[in-house]
């Protein structure tokens, strides 16, 4: 197996989990918090995304898509284009609020599609190349993408642990 296709496999199943976390999901199911403090379907989705989007644009030299594709527009957001959600305090979390889950999943499949168009021509050699020298090792491309895979791999498991709390919460109410 080639680089190119390890690495559309990690990245597919990263846009599996996203979207057995999100759809079908009614948009006050997006927004469920089990707290506060914690993190809704719709940022945790959001916020993947977005990291993935930045940090691909990044080692591509590109426009991310949430901008050059108009998705910050339709997302409709208070924060700035470059937000990526990294940092976001509980009042952050709120103010993301989507419309439906075909928002959150149309701008999740622009990025991947780019990022699989990015990662299938891939050699081996490419994975050694500096991307960010602002760390001690500085980091390669291959180093930023298994990080970009885990990372986005750990926030749709979060989503969909968050999905199965709130369908229960939903359900306890009417009395299922």
């Amino acid at each position: 197996m080639d680089v190119g296709s390890v690495l559309v496999d990690a990245f597919d199943r990263v846009r599996t989990a996203t979207h057995r976390s999100v759809e079908g999901l009614a948009p006050e199911l997006l927004l469920y918090r089990p707290d506060d403090e914690a993190n809704s379907i719709a940022w945790l989705v959001w916020h993947l995304t977005r990291i993935q989007d930045d940090h691909v644009a990044d080692v591509m030299g590109a426009e991310q898509v949430w901008t050059s594709e108009g998705w910050n527009e339709r997302f409709g957001l208070p924060f700035p284009p470059s937000d990526t959600g990294y940092g976001h305090r509980p009042a952050d979390v709120a103010s993301v609020r989507v419309e439906s889950p075909e928002l959150l999943l149309g701008y999740h499949d622009a990025v991947h599609d780019r990022t699989v168009a990015y990662v299938r021509r891939l050699e081996p050699g490419d994975l050694d190349r500096i991307v960010d020298e602002r760390f001690d090792p500085p980091v390669s491309l291959g180093v930023r993408l298994v990080s970009v895979i885990a990372d986005d791999l750990q926030h749709a498991g979060q989503a969909a642990y968050v999905r199965g709390l709130a369908q229960r919460v939903r359900d306890s109410r009417q009395g299922a």
